[in-house]
């Protein structure tokens, strides 16, 4: 099978520079890297499907040679229809957050901001140390009372070799 190079480079080049439009922080320039990288997805289906061939139908007994592959039509008409959901969405919460804000730059979160400030002075926070035990095997339920002789897989393998006992 060859390959058409030019369909090559230009589906790589679709996908570099959604990719690329993608990480911007303006959600228009998202949505035009969403439009672009999923043409990009569309054409390497295509080129991956191989050349054209002559339409899938088949009779009974008739001839199979030279005949198109359906998956990569079909795999095509699914990124088709998931990048125009993906494009509305982005295209509502562009249009919502001009509405709000006059712009539609995504603004970093507060919570983020805390995070990335804890982690760079190497402090844990609040929330993970109650959901986490220092003890083996401890559920991180926040049962105060749970001890290190606590453990629930001992308590499970001792209850199972004591049933084993009584049983024999």
């Amino acid at each position: 099978m060859t390959v058409n190079l030019t369909l090559v480079l230009v589906a790589a080049s679709l996908l570099g520079c959604g990719v690329y439009l993608v990480l911007e922080r303006s959600l228009s320039r998202v949505l035009v890297g969403i439009v672009m990288i999923g043409n990009g997805v569309s054409l390497s289906f295509m080129v991956a499907g191989g050349p054209a061939g002559r339409a899938p139908i088949v009779s009974k007994g008739g001839d199979t040679t030279g005949l198109t592959d359906p998956l990569p039509q079909a795999m095509v008409l699914t990124a088709i229809v998931i990048t125009l959901a993906t494009t509305a969405f982005v295209l509502a919460m562009a249009y919502r957050s001009w509405q709000l804000n006059g712009h539609d730059d995504v603004q970093d979160d507060i919570e983020d901001d805390i995070v990335r400030r804890l982690a760079l002075r190497d402090v844990t926070s609040e929330a993970y140390s109650a959901t986490t035990s220092d003890y083996p095997g401890d559920d991180s339920s926040g049962d105060p009372g749970q001890g290190p002789d606590d453990d629930p897989l001992v308590a499970d393998a001792a209850e199972t070799a004591e049933r084993e006992a009584r049983s024999t």
